[in-house]
């Protein structure tokens, strides 16, 4: 039953507030209550699944592959347990931006639809379903980006639906082939023929459609630019929201299908994902240099990001997974910190845009250490959580002999650095121009930021702990027969 609990815990807190959307008090209470509710059911799935192994559930009663399955390894329930963390930081954060028009109009309900959208990519073993969840997510993160009705934010939403809508085609048109090729759709039963049968025509065509819908999903190159279009455009906490939650979604499901399903061709899908997570790593951290908007610069910066965990994937050896996956816990954390200490700098000074910043760090060295710590750990500083996911990533990509990518991630480093350092620099270390706004800062967006900090720091302290746990998620990776079996009953 508890399996089950991340979709229908989102669903139950979605109808109690659609009814009490006019009960503005009650529904900020009520929201932060329930994503804490959903952060401790969440934690207790990845105890009970690190314990006991991964946890399956038939829907219905009906046999794999015949019915619905529900799956929980820990790659999903760590997934699962950090993104129901950010929902709490966000409800915190939420009152001190979200204006009363947005909350009226179904800001709470749209964004507990948005999570159920999200747990139920991460703990389905069907691929149909797989695409339903993906649709849940697109229609709650389309309303959520044009919520409000600006003229800024329906140019955002149109690119981002377009866009979508193009990778929903693909997905859809994969399913059938796959389906039409394979006779099933359930991921286990999948994996389990494809490794049965010497060869099936045609699979790897299929296959590379998921990729693309998925590439697109997450930003991949070429298909990012929808993303510095319109994650910019919608109120900051939005933003933060989607920054730590949906393109990690693409990566986990591009982590689940290459582990499941590429059992062909090795060679060129290795150098392929390698090639595009160089290429997307390096042009988003150029993109982002060349900004001046705090908002597009940490967008351009999701872009990169996301090439070091496509990076890990590539690799594909335990070490190199499982820092993959420490990598996405910490920017998960640390982008999402990041996009709030920018809501702060707006709040106090009016403005996105360096050129219109400065003087912050003299102002309020609070603001200036919320923004550092998540900053800096991007930019992998040691002893913060980005240093050590590059440096387990580095490690892997030393071992398993793929040079020249490491040696990109070395060199997007020191770029993301740079970008780090510019912000401080202009927004904060610079003389403060003479007429910039005096904002009053929300407190409830300082604690939520400070809470968030704390988060990322502890993540750093405990890297060894938590690396063990990324260890064991990685060898379920590698190693998917634990799946197909605990699926199957093999």
């Amino acid at each position: 039953m508890m399996l089950v609990l991340p979709i229908l815990l989102p669903l139950f807190f979605m109808v109690v507030l659609i009814f009490t959307r006019r009960w503005l008090a009650f529904q900020q209470i009520f929201s932060l209550l329930a994503t804490i509710i959903l952060t401790f059911f969440s934690a207790l799935l990845l105890i009970d699944v690190q314990q006991n192994g991964i946890a399956t559930m038939q829907v219905g009663s009906w046999i794999a592959p015949y019915g619905i399955t529900l799956v929980a390894d820990l790659l999903s329930a760590i997934m699962l347990v950090t993104v129901a963390f950010i929902g709490v930081i966000i409800m915190i954060y939420s009152p001190g931006f979200i204006d009363k028009g947005r909350q009226s109009a179904g800001y709470y309900p749209l964004a507990f639809g948005l999570l159920m959208g999200v747990n139920g990519a991460f703990i389905t073993g069907d691929i149909f379903n797989l695409y339903v969840w993906y649709e849940v997510m697109l229609t709650s993160s389309f309303v959520l980006i044009a919520l409000g009705g600006s003229a800024e934010q329906l140019r955002g939403s149109i690119k981002y639906v377009t866009i979508n809508f193009v990778a929903s085609i693909f997905f859809v048109a994969a399913i059938g082939i796959l389906y039409g090729l394979t006779g099933t759709l359930n991921m286990a039963d999948l994996a389990f023929k494809l490794r049965t049968i010497d060869h099936i025509p045609y699979i790897n065509s299929a296959l590379m459609l998921f990729f693309i819908a998925f590439s697109i999903k997450s930003a991949l190159f070429p298909f990012f630019f929808w993303l510095p279009a319109s994650y910019h455009t919608p109120p900051i906490p939005i933003t933060a929201l989607f920054a730590g939650t949906l393109t990690k979604v693409g990566i986990y499901t591009m982590f689940r299908f290459y582990s499941l399903f590429i059992v062909e061709n090795l060679v060129f899908w290795k150098t392929f994902i390698l090639v595009i997570a160089g290429l997307t790593m390096t042009i988003g951290v150029l993109m982002a240099a060349s900004q001046y908007d705090i908002r597009k610069i940490l967008s351009f910066h999701i872009i990169s990001q996301v090439g070091y965990m496509v990076m890990g994937l590539g690799i594909f050896t335990v070490s190199g997974i499982a820092g993959a996956i420490y990598f996405t816990i910490h920017n998960m954390l640390s982008k999402t910190n990041t996009f709030l200490a920018g809501g702060l700098v707006y709040q106090r000074s009016g403005s996105y845009d360096l050129k219109h910043l400065g003087g912050l760090y003299k102002a309020s060295p609070l603001l200036a250490l919320l923004f550092f710590i998540p900053a800096m750990s991007l930019a992998g500083i040691p002893l913060l959580p980005g240093f050590f996911g590059k440096f387990f990533l580095i490690k892997g990509g030393f071992e398993a002999g793929d040079y020249a990518i490491t040696g990109i991630a070395i060199l997007v480093g020191l770029f993301t650095l740079f970008s780090m350092v510019k912000i401080w620099n202009e927004a904060y270390w610079k003389k403060e121009p003479e007429n910039i706004k005096q904002g009053k800062v929300s407190r409830r967006a300082i604690a939520a930021t400070s809470l968030l900090a704390f988060a990322v720091i502890l993540l750093g302290l405990f890297a060894g702990p938590v690396s063990q746990i990324t260890l064991e998620a990685a060898n379920q990776v590698v190693f998917p027969e634990m799946y197909i079996n605990a699926v199957l009953g093999k």
